[in-house]
């Protein structure tokens, strides 16, 4: 019986080089001279500490960059509430979103057994994993799946005949 699984995943070696290009590119921009503005990656999440709001603003722009140039979509940052910190100087979490969440995932097989598409979809941990007869029936489902409005970036694994 053909499947495949819907995932959300981040490579994590590719942001971490993403975070290593971030800082090597600070490091020789002039606006950033003599600046202690650092990114780093810690516990599934990125740290950006810059000197003022604008340092900060400007380090999420180079930081999306090369995100996206790593093949990892800007939808898969969370960024969280800025903290001030010593001074002048601003500290921000962005978390790595990974695994589909429960309330999503319920959204997910529920719209797609709206569409009354004849495949079984069935949630597991933080994935779906959908089955069906025909495997016309399983590109339907992922031309379904990536036509909804879903901020969060999917991909389709695993698809077996």
């Amino acid at each position: 019986m053909p499947s495949f699984d819907v995932v959300s995943e981040i490579d994590r070696a590719e942001a971490d080089n993403a975070v290593q290009n971030v800082m090597r590119e600070i490091s020789t921009r002039y606006d950033f001279k003599d600046s202690k503005s650092t990114v780093a990656i810690k516990d599934g999440a990125i740290e950006i500490f810059a000197d003022d709001d604008m340092k900060l603003r400007q380090l999420r722009e180079i930081l999306q960059g090369h995100m996206q140039k790593r093949g990892i979509e800007p939808g898969s940052l969370d960024y969280q509430k800025e903290e001030p910190a010593a001074g002048q100087s601003v500290r921000q979490r962005v978390v790595l979103k990974e695994g589909l969440d429960k309330e999503l995932a319920k959204d997910i097989v529920k719209k797609v057994k709206g569409e009354k598409f004849k495949v079984q979809v069935a949630i597991q941990g933080d994935s779906l994993r959908v089955s069906g007869k025909k495997r016309d029936d399983l590109q339907a489902v992922i031309g379904f799946v990536k036509g909804l409005k879903i901020d969060q970036p999917l991909q389709y694994k695993n698809f077996r005949d």
